[in-house]
C-alpha cells in the first residue's frame, strides 16, 4: 500500500463539532471570524504563489483542536442560499498537523505532511468483499430515505478511501465517530470503520423501526376501540331516548374521582377509594384491572358509610307493636324493650359512640321450627323503626360467603355481611341471620369461624372484609341468630351471643295465634271473606290439641289452610252455603280424624300402658319436647338369653342409663319387693318405639327403671302420668335439661301428672302458669318415690289412683323431699 508525505504549510479553518473528510464540499459562513481570516489569508498566499487558496479544516471539539486535519481547496466565495457571504471549500487529503508557524494575514498557520495512502489496484479478495458490502448497506440506508439520486453515485465509486470517507456525509454518525474516520490514516481500515458505523445504525433503525411498528398499531388499537365505544355509547344514548328513558351524564358516571371526592366517605375509606382511581387512571383499557377496580369503586361508593336511621324510642309504642304481630315469646320482648330503653337514656346523655363502638346488640333464638323466630326479626326492625335485611345461612360451607373473595380472583364478590349493608341502605339495620346451626365446613374454611368477628361486639366496629379491605363498623347492627339446636352452633360463636329460648307455644296460645294471625291470613289466600266462615274457639282449640303435635304452628298453619280449601270447595260446587261456622264436631267431616288423640282420651284397654313394662317418658328433640314411651321385657328363661337387650336407635348414654336402671334394680329388688331373682336367669329387652328416630340422654333413665320395675311387680304405670330424670346407681335422681319444653310437650299428649328432678324445681319459673295450673308436677329426689307415684296399686291396675303420700298436697306443685314418708 502505497504512501505520500508532502509537508505543508497552511492556514487553519476551525470547524466547532464539525469534521469534513477527504472529498466532500461543504458551504461555510464567511460571518465567522476564524473563517473569515483563514480564507482570506489563504487568498493572500494563493496571490502569491498562484493556483486555488488552499486552507487545513481542523474539527475544534470543546477547544480543543484534533490532530489530524483535511486539506480543503476554496472553490468559490460569493453568497450562500440566505444572502450571507460563504465560501464552497472541497476536501482533499488528510494532513497531520505539526508545529504553528507564522504567515500573511490574521489566521493561524501551522505546518503539516500529507498522511494519504493509496491501495494497490486489482483490489485485493478481502478488500473487494468489504467494498462490496458497504455499498450494499448505503443503498439499503439510502433507499429507506427515498435518497435513490445518491445511490447511483455511491456505486460509481472504486477507490477505497473516497468511498469510506463518503459516509461523512452520513447524519446519523456523531462527531467523535466522524473524528475518528479523519484520524485513520490507512483506507481499508477506515472502509473497516464506516462499514461497521453503518451496520450497527442499521441495526438500530431497524429495532426502531418495529417498536414504531408496534407502538404504531397499539395506538390505532386504542384509537378504533375508543371511537368503538364512543359510537357505543351514542348508540345506548340514543337507545334510552327512544325508549324515554333520562340520558345520564356519561361523564359523571366515569369519573369516579368526582364521584368519589363528592361522596359522604369515612377519612380512611377516601383514601383508599382516592389510591385505586389513581391506579384506574394509569391502567389501560383493555387492562383487566381496570374493571376490577371499577367493580371495586361502585361497591364502595354503593355502601350507606355514614347513613344511619332513627331509632324509634317509643318503648310502649315498641311493645305494642311487639304484642300485635306476636303472641307469646314475652323473652324476647322484653329483651327488646330493654335494649330500646337502655338506647334512649345513652342517647339523651351523648353516650351514642363509647370508644368507636355503638350500642348494637347480638341475639340467639334458639327453638324449634314454626315458633316464628325469622317472622321475629321483621317484627324486632319495625319496633324499632329499622331497616331489615334477611342472611340466609342454611348450608352455606364457603368462609368467603360470610368474609366475601379477594379481588384477584375473577367475579370475587363481598360477603354476605357487606351485601346485607348495601341491600338494607343504613349502617345500623336488624339483620336476621337465619339458620346459623346449619352452617357447615369443608375445605374452603369454616364460615361459622367468619362470623366469630361480625357477631363480636368488641370487634365488630372495625370489621374487614376480604373484598373490601376498607374497615366496616358495624357496631350498630342488631343481629338476631336463628337456631333449632343449640348443640350444633361452635362454643366459642355462641359465647358471643345472647341466648334466648322459644321453647314453644302452649294450646292457649296457639289458639289466640290461629285466631289473630293464621286463620286471616289464610282466609285471604283462599279468596274467603272473615264473615263468610268463622272457626270456632273450641274448633280451633281441636285442631291445636289433636289434629296437630308440634312446638310452633306451622302444622297448624296448613291445617286451617287445608280446611278452607275444602269449604271453598264445598261452596263452588254447590254442597255448602256461605256464611258458615266451623265447630269442633265438623272438623272430621272436613279435613278427616284426628291424628294424635291423648291417651287419657282412649279406651283404658288400647292404651299404651294397660300392660305392665310400659311407662311414659319425656324428651327433648330439635323439633321441640315430645312424649316418649318405654316398653320392657322378660325372655322366657328356657331359650336361655340371658342379659340386656336395647333396641331403638340409642345413643351410648341412654345404653348407660339402661344398664344403671337394670342394676339398681338388681341390688335393691328386696328393698323394693319386687322378684329380682327373675333377672339373673331370663333376658331383660327393653325397647323405645319410633326406632328409626336417634334417641340419646341420660333423662330417660327413671323412665326405664319405672318400667322394669312396673314389669317384675306387674303392676301398670298410671297412664296420666309422665316423667323425666337421670337415675344414679344408689336410686338418686339428678337433674336434666328441657324441663319447659317437656312439660309444654306432656301438657299438649293430655298427661296430667309429671315427675320431675328435685334440683329442676327452680326451672318451672319458665314454664306458663296456665301449663303449670293444668299439670300435677312432682319434684322428687329418689326413684322410690317416681315407683310410688307411677305404679297405679296391684288391686286395681285400670284405675290407678293417686298415692296416699301425695293426698292433701296442693295440685300444681307436689314436691317430695327425700324424708318424704309411705
Amino acid at each position: 500500500m502505497a504512501s505520500t508525505s508532502v509537508s505543508l504549510t497552511l492556514p487553519v479553518l476551525p470547524l466547532d463539532d464539525e469534521v469534513v473528510l477527504p472529498g466532500m464540499v461543504v458551504p461555510l459562513d464567511l460571518n465567522d471570524t476564524d473563517v473569515r481570516a483563514a480564507v482570506e489569508a489563504a487568498q493572500a498566499a494563493a496571490r502569491s504563489e498562484g493556483g486555488k487558496p488552499r486552507v487545513l479544516l481542523v474539527p475544534r471539539i470543546d477547544g480543543t483542536y484534533a490532530s489530524t486535519g483535511v486539506l480543503g481547496t476554496v472553490e468559490q466565495v460569493g453568497r450562500l442560499a440566505d444572502g450571507d457571504p460563504g465560501a464552497l471549500i472541497r476536501g482533499r487529503g488528510r494532513v497531520r498537523i505539526g508545529a504553528g508557524t507564522t504567515g500573511p494575514g490574521a489566521a493561524l498557520w501551522v505546518e503539516g505532511i500529507r498522511v494519504d495512502q493509496e491501495v494497490p489496484e486489482p483490489l485485493p479478495g478481502q478488500v473487494a468483499d468489504l467494498v462490496k458490502e458497504y455499498k450494499a448497506l448505503a443503498t439499503a440506508w439510502l433507499r429507506k430515505r427515498g435518497a435513490w439520486q445518491v445511490v447511483d453515485r455511491v456505486q460509481a465509486i472504486d477507490d477505497v478511501s473516497a468511498l469510506a470517507d463518503n459516509s461523512g456525509y452520513s447524519p446519523f454518525l456523531t462527531t467523535e465517530q466522524k473524528v475518528e474516520l479523519l484520524e485513520t490514516a490507512d483506507p481499508v481500515a477506515r472502509l473497516k470503520l464506516a462499514t461497521q458505523q453503518l451496520r450497527d445504525h442499521l441495526a438500530e433503525q431497524d429495532v426502531a423501526e418495529t417498536i414504531a411498528k408496534d407502538v404504531q398499531e397499539g395506538v390505532d388499537k386504542q384509537q378504533r376501540e375508543f371511537l368503538l365505544r364512543r359510537q357505543l355509547e351514542a348508540v345506548r344514548k340514543e337507545l334510552r331516548e327512544l325508549n324515554g328513558d333520562a340520558a345520564k351524564d356519561g361523564e359523571e358516571s366515569d369519573d369516579y374521582r368526582a364521584r368519589v371526592e363528592a361522596a359522604d366517605l369515612p377519612e380512611k375509606v377516601r383514601e383508599a377509594a382516592l389510591k385505586e382511581v389513581d391506579k384506574l387512571e394509569r391502567s389501560s383499557d383493555q387492562s383487566p384491572e381496570g374493571s376490577w377496580i371499577r367493580t371495586w369503586l361502585d361497591t364502595v361508593l354503593e355502601l350507606p358509610w355514614n347513613e344511619r336511621t332513627e331509632d324509634a324510642y317509643d318503648i310502649q309504642g315498641a311493645q305494642a307493636v311487639l304484642d300485635a304481630e306476636h303472641a307469646g315469646l314475652e323473652d324476647v320482648k322484653e329483651r327488646i324493650t330493654e335494649y330500646l330503653a337502655v338506647r334512649k337514656r345513652r342517647s339523651e346523655r351523648g353516650l351514642g359512640v363509647v370508644g368507636g363502638r355503638r350500642g348494637g346488640a347480638v341475639l340467639a333464638l334458639v327453638g324449634p321450627p314454626g315458633v316464628g323466630k325469622t317472622s321475629l326479626g321483621e317484627s324486632v326492625a319495625h319496633a324499632m323503626g329499622r331497616k331489615f335485611v334477611r342472611v340466609a345461612l342454611g348450608g352455606v360451607r364457603d368462609e368467603a360467603e360470610i368474609r366475601g373473595h379477594r379481588r384477584t380472583y375473577v367475579g370475587a364478590l363481598p360477603g354476605r355481611i357487606v351485601r346485607a349493608i348495601k341491600e338494607a341502605g343504613s349502617m345500623n339495620p336488624v339483620v336476621l341471620l337465619d339458620e346459623i346451626d346449619k352452617v357447615g365446613s369443608d375445605f374452603r374454611g369454616d364460615p361459622a369461624a367468619a362470623l366469630l368477628e361480625v357477631l363480636d361486639p368488641a370487634q365488630n366496629h372495625t370489621f374487614r372484609d376480604h373484598y373490601l379491605e376498607v374497615e366496616l363498623d358495624l357496631s350498630d347492627v342488631v343481629f338476631l341468630a336463628t337456631a333449632n339446636v343449640l348443640e350444633a352452633i361452635p362454643e366459642a360463636l355462641l359465647d358471643r351471643m345472647e341466648l334466648v329460648r322459644l321453647d314453644g307455644y302452649t294450646e292457649d296460645e296457639k289458639v289466640v295465634i290461629a285466631r289473630d294471625h293464621l286463620l286471616p291470613r289464610q282466609l285471604e289466600r283462599a279468596g274467603l271473606d272473615k264473615d263468610e266462615v268463622v272457626l270456632d274457639e273450641s274448633a280451633l282449640r281441636k285442631l291445636a290439641g289433636e289434629y296437630t303435635r308440634e312446638a310452633g304452628v306451622r302444622t297448624l298453619e296448613r291445617s286451617i289452610a287445608r280446611l278452607l280449601r275444602k269449604i271453598a270447595a264445598q261452596h263452588e260446587m254447590g254442597e255448602r252455603k256461605l256464611p258458615f261456622t266451623v265447630t269442633d264436631a265438623d272438623l272430621r267431616a272436613l279435613i278427616g280424624r284426628p291424628h294424635h288423640v291423648p291417651e287419657s282420651a282412649q279406651d283404658p284397654a288400647e292404651r299404651r300402658t294397660a300392660v305392665p313394662g310400659v311407662a311414659t317418658g319425656l324428651a327433648v328433640t330439635g323439633a321441640g319436647g315430645d312424649v316418649l314411651y318405654v316398653e320392657a321385657s322378660l325372655a322366657d328363661p328356657e331359650t336361655g338369653a340371658a342379659g340386656l337387650t336395647l333396641t331403638g336407635q340409642l345413643g351410648d348414654v341412654m345404653k348407660e342409663s339402661a344398664q344403671i336402671a337394670l342394676s339398681f334394680l338388681r341390688s335393691h329388688g328386696a328393698e323394693l319387693e319386687l322378684p329380682v331373682g327373675d333377672l339373673k336367669d331370663r333376658g331383660v329387652h327393653i325397647h323405645f318405639p319410633a326406632g328409626a328416630v336417634p334417641k340419646d340422654g341420660p333423662s330417660a333413665g327413671v323412665t326405664m327403671t319405672t318400667a322394669l320395675a312396673s314389669l317384675l311387680s306387674g303392676r301398670l304405670v298410671r297412664t296420666d302420668v309422665a316423667m323425666t330424670g337421670e337415675v344414679s346407681l344408689t336410686g338418686r335422681v339428678l337433674p336434666i335439661g328441657g324441663v319447659k319444653q317437656k312439660l309444654l310437650a306432656a301438657h299438649r299428649a293430655g298427661v296430667t301428672t309429671v315427675v320431675i328432678p328435685k334440683r329442676n324445681e327452680p326451672d318451672l319459673d319458665d314454664v306458663p302458669a296456665e301449663v303449670l295450673d293444668k299439670l300435677d308436677v312432682h319434684a322428687v329426689t329418689d326413684v322410690r318415690q317416681v315407683l310410688e307415684l307411677a305404679l297405679a296399686p296391684a288391686t286395681n291396675g285400670a284405675s290407678p289412683e293417686v298415692p296416699a303420700a301425695a293426698m292433701g298436697v296442693p295440685p300444681r306443685l307436689l314436691a317430695l323431699g327425700e324424708d318424704a314418708t309411705g
